[in-house]
């Protein structure tokens, strides 16, 4: 860790823009929770968590660490995710997959109260508030009115008019407004499927291609177009002691922006979305080229049996009679929720996406009873959007309890061990990328993979720099960097139980598992070209 002194002697380090004071630090041999005390113990230790400090030799700064004492479970540690995406694919029902997920994992820790011991602390964490809070109650109560008044129908109507001239256009629009929405992952899917979903609908695109082109200019674009958290929160992870250009957070914001050079899969994936909406489709894979014909040919944008996991109140307009639907009632929330969202990052360095939802929800209130529309009728409209999305909502939720629940059992931990320390230089990029791909696949939280990765990725790779004499260990650092980078992106965008997966299917109306089906194969392709790309790259840098 970045450690820093104060006038006082005071130490701190710096954690999300903020200082903070540590306490007690111990030299590393005295420490219980260094490797070889774990080793020799038979317990658990008494701590979880304890600075220490290592001193270095030829006059060189002190070394700050935090360690933390994480077990696994071995291959089980795998189990409650494993469980989770398998039954998802089986059954194409996310419900109770995922919860059987939650009770696999939870019988797996010993908590066999699924009530007390799971669900309940699950559901009162703030990750689940949040959820709540943005995606029931602001983008289900906005969609709801949006329907009620018939604005995103008018939008529609008026840029197939103005704009689309048919269902390529309309595609090259969505892919167009995910790389405009570049802020982050959710807030990214949510804008541009909220935005798209009317206009690829009456241009009859598929609700697989839509969702395939608002999830891969989501997450994918965030990482690239970087202007956003994601450095913020990445450049903390990659510290190096001993590493001069990983030894700032200024230096380490521009390692991030001069390693995207190598994010090979984000640069591919973002580019096939490009040509699928151009339809160049050679490279889609089988599902997505069988949906663009289904929905070209019969005009159905789902296939057979599917079910969407928003409801049929979010599909339709539900317009009081003799009221008029103007396209600036969909215009101004819009804009105002994009400007509120970009001017909150540019001014404050984080995007206030519930200032920016809840804006937009009153402005689109204020507008629909300026013009007639009743305080019942509104509150129809909102009731009908909570209705529209409270499946999607528990889906979330359940994922994000999944998702802890792989953690606390050591998953990732896991995966990431099994790398060790033999790895030959040429080969560590691609199982760097293998490894954070399953990951974040199982776990469905690239941010999650990075917090567990890069502390154990970035010091391996700098070690076989210098054991295995790379010519180049800069540039060898940018190619082990980007292809975590990038192994969490995949699984941020294709996996089951990733929030921007379930998104991006909500708000374009689209089957989950169909989503992720048709997704999965063009993603796959594009990894092992990347995969292959980087291990050129170390070649090469060698």
């Amino acid at each position: 860790m970045e450690v820093f002194t104060d006038d006082l002697g005071q130490r701190y380090y710096r954690q999300e823009q903020q200082e903070i004071a540590i306490d007690v630090v111990v030299p590393y041999d005295e420490s219980p929770l260094r490797q070889a005390a774990l080793d020799s113990s038979a317990d658990a230790p008494a701590l979880e968590s304890q600075w220490v400090v290592e001193a270095a030799a030829d006059g060189a700064e002190d070394v700050y660490s935090i360690l933390r004492a994480s077990s696994h479970f071995g291959l089980w540690s795998l189990l409650p995710a494993f469980t989770a995406v398998c039954l998802c694919l089986m059954t194409k029902e996310p419900l109770t997959s995922l919860f059987g997920g939650v009770v696999v994992g939870a019988f797996l820790l010993g908590k066999f109260n699924l009530t007390d011991a799971v669900l309940i602390p699950s559901f009162a964490t703030t990750s689940a508030a949040g959820i709540l809070l943005l995606y029931l109650w602001l983008l289900g109560g906005l969609l709801g009115i949006w329907s009620r008044t018939g604005a995103a129908q008018e939008f529609a109507n008026y840029t197939a008019v103005k704009f689309v001239r048919g269902p390529r256009s309309a595609k090259f629009v969505a892919w167009l407004l995910g790389i405009i929405f570049f802020q982050g992952g959710t807030t990214s899917t949510v804008l541009a499927g909220v935005a798209i979903k009317p206009l690829a609908d009456s241009n009859r695109v598929s609700h697989e291609e839509t969702s395939y082109i608002v999830d891969t200019t989501g997450s994918p674009v965030a990482s690239l177009l970087a202007f956003n958290a994601w450095p913020l929160f990445v450049q903390s992870l990659i510290f190096v002691p001993g590493v001069a250009f990983l030894s700032t957070e200024a230096s380490r914001i521009s390692f991030y922006f001069s390693s995207l050079i190598f994010s090979f899969y984000t640069i591919l994936v973002v580019l096939g979305a490009l040509l699928l909406s151009l339809d160049i489709n050679r490279f889609s894979g089988k599902g997505l080229r069988d949906a663009r014909l289904r929905a070209q040919e019969s005009g159905r944008l789902d296939a057979p049996g599917a079910t969407p996991i928003s409801a049929p109140e979010l599909h339709t307009s539900h317009v009081p009679e003799g009221y008029t639907p103007h396209i600036l009632e969909f215009i101004i929330p819009l804009i105002l929720l994009i400007a509120i969202a970009i001017g909150s990052f540019v001014l404050l360095g984080s995007p206030q996406v519930y200032w920016a939802f809840g804006v937009a929800l009153l402005v689109s209130i204020a507008i629909a009873m300026l013009k007639g529309m009743s305080l019942r009728q509104v509150m129809d409209g909102i009731g009908d959007g909570l209705k529209g999305v409270v499946v999607a909502v528990t889906i979330l939720i359940l994922a994000v309890t999944v998702g802890g629940i792989s953690t606390e059992t050591g998953g990732g931990l896991y995966l990431i061990e099994l790398l060790g320390e033999r790895m030959p230089y040429y080969a560590l990029p691609a199982a760097l990328l293998i490894l954070t791909m399953v990951t974040s696949f199982s776990t469905g939280s690239s941010w999650g993979t990075y917090a567990i990765a890069y502390p154990l990725a970035m010091p391996l790779a700098w070690a076989i720099t210098q054991s295995q004499g790379i010519a180049s260990p800069e540039l060898y650092m940018s190619i082990c960097f980007a292809s975590v980078l990038n192994g969490g992106v995949f699984g941020d965008q294709c996996s089951p139980i990733s929030d921007t997966t379930i998104l991006s299917a909500t708000t374009t109306g689209c089957d989950l598992m169909d989503h992720v089906k048709t997704q999965l194969i063009p993603a796959s392709m594009t990894a092992a070209v990347s995969a292959l790309l980087w291990t050129l790259s170390a070649l090469l840098v060698a």
